[in-house]
């Protein structure tokens, strides 16, 4: 049967296919967009160190503010601290919170610093979703809140976590 009839049948489905994608489409980019904005899991925590957005702006470089306030991460390879094989400590760029000992510091080679564990009391972690399907576990500043990067299980000995950290989120003092 090749009548008109088919041909209408067969431009109708073409159609409904074509506006269900469209609209299925829309819908999901829609639903991630009201997922993103609502609020994180751990968003109500509280910290020591709490700043307005135009004064954490103020005290931090664009690219930090971008990092540690936005969420975001630095380029793999950019940062300088990937290749800092000397004794000393990583502080969060925020608040200059103690972080990370150089002693834990190995390279993971992902391009970011990555250490296999944080000093006593310093890091907090929470889940987030993204794509709506990952889970990841991300890293903050206990006492600032800075977004600093994710932590995964598949790091060396003696604990098997890799700290994948933004380089630009940190700073270090040797020594």
């Amino acid at each position: 049967m090749n009548g008109p009839a088919d041909f209408c049948y067969a431009a109708i489905m073409a159609t409904i296919n074509r506006r269900h994608l469209l609209l299925g489409g829309a819908a999901v980019v829609g639903g991630y967009a009201v997922f993103r904005s609502l609020p994180m899991a751990g968003a109500a925590e509280k910290f020591e160190v709490v700043r307005s957005d135009a004064e954490w702006r103020r005290t931090l470089t664009s690219d930090q503010y971008v990092v540690l306030r936005a969420h975001k991460t630095e380029w793999a390879g950019s940062s300088p601290l990937n290749g800092e094989k000397r004794a000393g400590v990583y502080h969060c760029a925020g608040c200059q919170q103690a972080l990370f000992s150089s002693s834990t510091k190995y390279d993971s080679g992902t391009g970011w610093p990555s250490f296999w564990q944080p000093l006593d009391n310093a890091v907090a972690t929470r889940d987030e979703t993204a794509l709506l399907v990952l889970t990841q576990t991300e890293v903050h500043c206990r006492r600032c809140g800075g977004h600093l990067g994710h932590v995964f299980e598949d790091g060396p000995k003696p604990t098997g976590l890799r700290y994948c950290m933004n380089g630009i989120a940190l700073t270090f003092t040797p020594g």
